[in-house]
């Protein structure tokens, strides 16, 4: 069976790790100099080439007068370079039938791009030059937070995002992971393109910077070509550039928690309602188990929860389970939706089923808790884009990467106890209740 891929924290530059994964894909990782991190995994066969440019800063890691300065630079990266504008940036993929784009998360951002193998090097070159060389005017900043205020202003129009967020600061309290990631209207109309630069300047450097690319992707190839870019963008690459540490050096969070949070929204017809507590750190060793939990709970259309408030009493249409994990803690809810005046059963039925894991779980449940992850693992894997995703996390949160094979082996072997003293651990700890709807909810 394949062997996981370590991955240290630092290395020498220019050392290469390189090792067989499953069905004769290659996973290899370089330290560049300046200490840039390039992992690529080549998969025979795939012709779609995706590209990450990562670098582990998020939310959570602003100071004071950078708030929302992450999410403004996912936005502002995209305005152009001195090299190219932004329609320049649109037209290059557009040329191609690729798509480029990012995510900013509370832990790190992610700047991506999805090709044909043979437009790689087009996709390299575009994306590092944003990363490297981004123009930052005053008038894109201008133009920028307003197209923020705009998307902060639909997510609020969201039940479901408006609870959810209220639900992760209610469960972390004054915690920096408690922050809503894209920031807050008071918070983008007081930052300043000074402060959004200087936050650029700090984070976006050569040994923070990690590349991924998987599919129809030559390792040395992409190394050249990201070696080159860097040049171009003019970044200083010292040849004992060390690689910036993982967060798992960090205390685990003991998280303040707000027992009940109610928010009227007079123009709702649904109240939406969310329950849940603290949950585990994205390295726990239980994280299988947790995956078979959640499944049992409320993962799909046979869990429990699904069929007690659905199924059986029509009480909602949407109800799910959910874990988010993050460096030191994490969170674990229940989330529905249903008429105002179900509410309190909706939330009764919740805590009945949350409670009741903790008593024990059947084989047929576990057995179908651990089909349903194995297939929607293999063929969540099964693009270049979740490929090149699974590297980035690796290096950024896991520092190993399991082959499809250790992680099926893992799942498959988890027991119904491990399910039931995990049940009970998070059924000890204090809850949150978070609603969002009419008065009468």
């Amino acid at each position: 069976m394949p062997h996981m891929l370590p991955l240290v924290h630092s290395g020498a530059i220019g050392s290469d790790i390189a090792i067989e994964q499953d069905h004769g894909a290659v996973i290899r990782r370089t330290i560049l100099p300046g200490g840039v991190r390039v992992l690529t995994e080549q998969i025979p066969g795939m012709r779609s080439a995706t590209l990450g440019a990562w670098v582990g800063v998020g939310s959570r890691d602003e100071a004071p007068e950078h708030g929302g300065s992450t999410h403004f630079l996912e936005h502002l990266l995209f305005k152009g370079t001195a090299r190219r504008s932004a329609l320049d940036i649109a037209e290059e993929f557009d040329r191609v039938g690729g798509e480029s784009n990012a995510l900013t998360g509370k832990e790190y951002t992610c700047y991506y791009a999805r090709v044909i193998d043979t437009d790689l090097p087009m996709a390299i070159d575009v994306v590092l030059d944003m990363v490297t060389s981004a123009r930052l005017d005053q008038a894109d900043f201008d133009m920028e937070r307003g197209v923020i205020l705009e998307e902060l202003a639909m997510n609020e129009d969201d039940p479901g995002d408006v609870i959810h967020e209220r639900f992760t600061e209610a469960v972390l309290g004054g915690h920096p992971l408690g922050r809503p990631i894209g920031g807050t209207p008071e918070i983008i109309e007081a930052v300043t393109r000074d402060a959004v630069e200087e936050h650029y300047r700090q984070h976006y450097t050569p040994r923070g910077l990690i590349i991924t690319a998987a599919g129809g992707v030559d390792h040395d190839a992409v190394c050249a070509l990201v070696a080159r870019a860097l040049d171009a963008g003019g970044w200083d690459l010292p040849a004992d550039g060390i690689p910036t540490g993982r967060r798992d050096r960090f205390a685990p969070v003991e998280a303040s928690v707000t027992p009940e949070i109610r928010i009227t929204r007079s123009e709702l017809e649904q109240a939406h309602v969310l329950l849940g507590t603290t949950g585990f750190r994205a390295t726990d060793e239980r994280r299988s188990v947790l995956a078979v939990y959640n499944a049992i709970l409320g993962g799909g259309m046979s869990s429990r929860l699904f069929q007690e408030i659905r199924e059986k009493r029509g009480l909602t249409y949407s109800v799910y389970s959910f874990g988010a994990p993050s460096a030191e803690t994490g969170v674990f809810g229940i989330y529905g939706a249903c008429a105002p005046g179900k509410a309190d059963e909706v939330v009764r039925l919740m805590t009945h089923e949350f409670e009741r894991m903790a008593e024990g779980v059947t084989d047929a449940e576990l057995e179908r808790a651990k089909g349903q992850i194995a297939g929607s693992m293999v063929l969540r894997l099964e693009d270049s884009y979740s490929r090149m995703s699974r590297l980035g996390k690796a290096e950024l949160v896991f520092g190993d990467l399991w082959s499809i094979a250790e992680m099926l082996d893992d799942v498959h072997a988890v027991t119904a106890s491990e399910v039931q003293g995990l049940a009970a651990d998070l059924a000890a700890r204090a809850r949150v209740s978070v609603r969002v709807g009419p008065e009468r909810a």
